[in-house]
């Protein structure tokens, strides 16, 4: 195989580099020059460090150099690198996922995206030709489709400025962070975690962590963390941890991961959605003659659980909650 000119080495590397720095997180030159060798660029990380220098210089591109190794982004609202690639069937994907998500993340987090679903909205705009072709049909299809809200919606709370970074940052590579954080009740304590997982409920983004010195999991709001700086300390990730196993044992849900077996009588016009959409998979309705029905399920006890029953009411009775045994769970 022919070598290629110097020149173009070059354009390939920077358009590489250019593609990599990511825009809601910092990335060293380290990092970087480990991501390219994966992708086969055998250069120095000195090769590395001056590319990146000289990218940040023409491009939109900051560079955090309060602490080294040095973290490079794209800015906010930079426009980053085009993506005229998209094809229509991408570019409607992303316009769903704006859509859906405009409401419910913080605004620092979608402008990050900005870029991309800027590009999906022209590829998908309005056109005035009328014929039924497939890039027509394609332009046609989001005022087709709508996501609804299952509850009363609710706008996201404001995150402080430079959080959401720092808590991303010491997420992705593994390092401790210090944060000031205000619980629901108004109290401040500052602390060093362990980042663990990072959830969305609804509106809210949590973190799970560990506090220093501890080994259990807790979730903080992100929207009650006052300050967060992400420290140069790695740790070694707990094994044990699962993020999935964490939600379903209800803890999103203020539980503790007890399974209950849960009974009780609601009127058939209040729970006739339990017959299309079920508690479990073990779910059991017995029908009663006064015009209610009785649920059975196997479920994990929380405190969302005890606000979704009293909100049907006067429709709900006979509320009963069985634990489970170890082996029964």
């Amino acid at each position: 195989m022919a070598k290629r000119p110097d020149t173009l080495d070059t354009a390939l590397l920077m358009v590489e580099l250019l593609r990599r720095i990511p825009r809601g997180r910092k990335i060293t030159t380290g990092e970087l020059h480990q991501q390219l060798q994966s992708a086969g660029f055998e250069r120095d990380l000195r090769t590395i460090q001056r590319q990146v220098e000289t990218l940040s210089e023409h491009f939109d591109i900051e560079r955090d150099d309060r602490s080294k190794p040095y973290g490079y982004r794209w800015r906010e609202r930079a426009q980053g690198l085009a993506v005229p690639q998209l094809t229509p069937q991408e570019s409607l994907l992303l316009q769903l996922a704006e859509e859906h998500l405009k409401h419910l993340l913080p605004a620092r987090l979608m402008q990050s995206m900005d870029g991309f679903f800027n590009q999906a909205r022209r590829n998908l705009g309005d056109s005035h030709d009328q014929r039924c072709d497939t890039a027509a049909l394609e332009r046609e299809w989001p005022r087709k489709v709508r996501v609804v809200a299952t509850s009363q919606p609710l706008l996201p709370p404001a995150i402080a400025p430079g959080v959401l970074e720092a808590v991303s940052d010491a997420l992705y590579a593994n390092r401790w962070l210090h944060i000031d954080y205000q619980n629901a009740a108004g109290k401040r304590r500052q602390a060093k975690v362990m980042p663990l997982g990072l959830a969305q409920q609804g509106p809210r983004l949590y973190l799970v962590c560990r506090y220093e010195g501890f080994d259990n999991e807790r979730s903080l709001a992100l929207h009650r963390i006052t300050q967060a700086e992400a420290s140069t300390l790695a740790f070694e990730r707990p094994a044990e941890f699962d993020l999935q196993k964490y939600d379903e044992d209800g803890r999103f849900g203020f539980g503790e991961g007890q399974r209950v077996q849960l009974t009780f009588c609601i009127e058939n016009d209040a729970g006739f959605h339990l017959r299309e959409t079920p508690l479990s998979k073990d779910q059991q309705v017995h029908d009663q003659e006064d015009g209610w029905m009785k649920i059975s399920a196997t479920v994990v006890d929380s405190a969302m659980l005890d606000w979704w029953l009293r909100g049907f009411g006067q429709a709900l009775r006979g509320v009963q909650k069985t634990p489970l045994t170890t082996k029964e769970q």
